[in-house]
């Protein structure tokens, strides 16, 4: 009687083997439907299964899509067996009419993926970028995608631009737009009914603040907790954020504001004592200040968390007590 193959001898199933190369299985099936690198032989002619060979050529392919080369050129140097060194480009930043090229100024060490995120980023490779944040957040989870792969690559992209005037404003739009789309589908929505309880976290900027991308990331990251939000981005005038307040009756407001210039202490207090409810029991949201524009600045009883972390844990607290 012959002994029963091994699975390393049947083959890993594609779930098998994104769990080994620490990438999405639905990026395996996408990179073999558009660039054929996929397993040579289907068990019954339907389900894939992953032999030695074709996980050395996906490992080739991982590694030349995290040091950022093209998926598509990474598919041919792999499945031909071009060494990675001599397909890797030699530069973050291609070459501009008019100007050198650079490398990204990433300070001190960064994951690996921030670098091929930024290379993609620099080659407009919208593909690309989309699979790279896609991959991030299935496999290091929303917090840790956020803080180690995301906005290391924005800071750099952000650095870049203010040192070459506006050359780069492309790609800071490319990558911004592609990380919003990445945290809205990160989201999962909560739907509450009317049980009388504490009502949706409200998320806003405040007035002039323009950047929303760090409410993005706690409103996905609260909705994974379970904890409904109204999220309502950039600079939302005084009158309008005071009405939803009102209207919602929120067991918090977090107020976003990245510069000293847009953040405003009397707004934050007008805020909290904002009440709503019958007489004799008005309530008042927990108001939780959000980004470096309050740094420096005394703040009795308005939090500020320094990080995604700690505002997914004192928000999600504030709604729950």
């Amino acid at each position: 009687m012959s002994a029963s193959p091994t699975s390393d001898d049947a083959g890993l199933t594609t779930g098998a083997l994104a769990r080994r190369l620490g990438v999405a299985p639905t990026t395996l099936r996408s990179w073999d439907r558009r660039y054929g690198i996929g397993p040579a032989v289907r068990a019954d002619g339907r389900h894939r299964r992953w032999r030695p060979d074709d996980i050395a050529v996906l490992e080739a392919m991982c590694r030349l899509t995290s040091s950022g080369v093209p998926p598509a050129d990474a598919a041919r140097a792999a499945r031909g067996g071009v060494p990675v060194a001599a397909a890797e480009p030699a530069d973050v930043t291609p070459a501009r009419p008019g100007g050198a090229g650079g490398a990204l100024p990433f300070g001190g060490d960064v994951r690996q993926e921030c670098r091929g995120l930024a290379r993609a980023a620099v080659r407009l490779d919208a593909p690309a970028v989309a699979e790279q944040l896609t991959a991030a957040v299935e496999g290091h989870g929303l917090t840790v995608a956020w803080q180690e792969v995301m906005v290391p690559t924005l800071h750099a992209v952000g650095r870049k631009w203010a040192s070459s005037g506006d050359r780069y404003v492309e790609v800071e739009h490319l990558l911004s737009w592609h990380i919003s789309t990445a945290l809205r589908r990160a989201a999962r929505p909560v739907v509450t009914g009317e049980t009388g309880g504490p009502g949706p976290v409200v998320l806003a900027c405040v007035p002039g603040e323009q950047h929303s991308l760090p409410l993005e990331a706690l409103n996905a990251g609260l909705g994974r907790l379970g904890v409904p939000t109204r999220m309502f981005g950039a600079a939302v005038p005084v009158e309008a954020l005071t009405g939803a307040v009102q209207r919602l009756g929120p067991a918090a407001v977090v107020l976003w504001a990245q510069s000293r210039s847009t953040a405003s202490l009397p707004l934050a207090r007008h805020v909290a004592d904002t009440r709503w409810g019958v007489t004799g029991a008005r309530r008042a949201p927990a108001v939780v200040l959000g980004g470096p524009g309050w740094a420096g600045r005394p703040t009795p009883g308005l939090p500020r968390p320094t990080g995604l972390d700690e505002a997914l844990t004192l928000v999600a607290a504030a709604y729950t007590t």
